[in-house]
C-alpha cells in the first residue's frame, strides 16, 4: 500500500485563506462549513463538547454569528507543517448592545487528502466576549 503524499503548502494556505475570508462574508456559516470534511471534528473552543459533522458545525457558527451585529476573524500568522497548520488570529465584532469587542485565538487545523479541514482545535475564551456583549444590554 502506497503512502499518500502530504498536501502542498499552497493548498493548505488557500483553504485557510478561504476559511477566514468566510468569517468576513455575509453568508458566514455556509462558506465556513464548505471548508470542512463531512466527518469533521471541531473543538471550538477547546474544552467544549466536540462538534461533529457539517450540521453541528453550521449550527455552532450560526450561534456565534448571532451574538454580533458584525463579526470577522483575520488571520495574522500561519505556519504549515505537513497536513497541519497553526493560525494566530484576531476577531473584531460589534455586539447588539453597540459595544465593539476584540478577541484573539489560535486555531490548529488538520487537513485530509482532499484538501478539507478534518479537524480543528480552537483556543480562545468566549466567556470574556459574552460578558462584553451582554454588558449594557437587556440580556440577563
Amino acid at each position: 500500500m502506497s503512502e499518500v503524499a502530504p498536501l502542498s503548502p499552497e493548498i493548505i494556505q488557500a483553504v485557510i485563506t478561504q476559511y477566514f475570508a468566510a468569517t468576513r462574508s455575509a453568508n458566514k456559516a455556509d462558506e465556513m462549513v464548505a471548508c470542512f470534511a463531512e466527518d469533521t471534528v471541531s473543538y471550538d473552543p477547546v474544552g467544549t463538547p466536540a462538534k461533529q459533522g457539517h450540521a453541528q458545525l453550521h449550527a455552532f457558527f450560526q450561534q456565534i454569528a448571532a451574538l454580533f451585529v458584525k463579526v470577522e476573524l483575520c488571520e495574522e500568522f500561519i505556519t504549515i507543517n505537513g497536513d497541519e497548520a497553526a493560525v494566530k488570529w484576531t476577531g473584531r465584532g460589534i455586539g447588539h448592545n453597540g459595544r465593539a469587542v476584540t478577541f484573539e485565538g489560535i486555531d490548529l487545523f488538520e487537513f485530509n487528502h482532499e484538501g478539507k479541514i478534518q479537524s480543528l482545535k480552537a483556543y480562545w475564551n468566549p466567556a470574556v466576549i459574552l460578558a462584553e456583549l451582554q454588558e449594557g444590554s437587556d440580556v440577563s
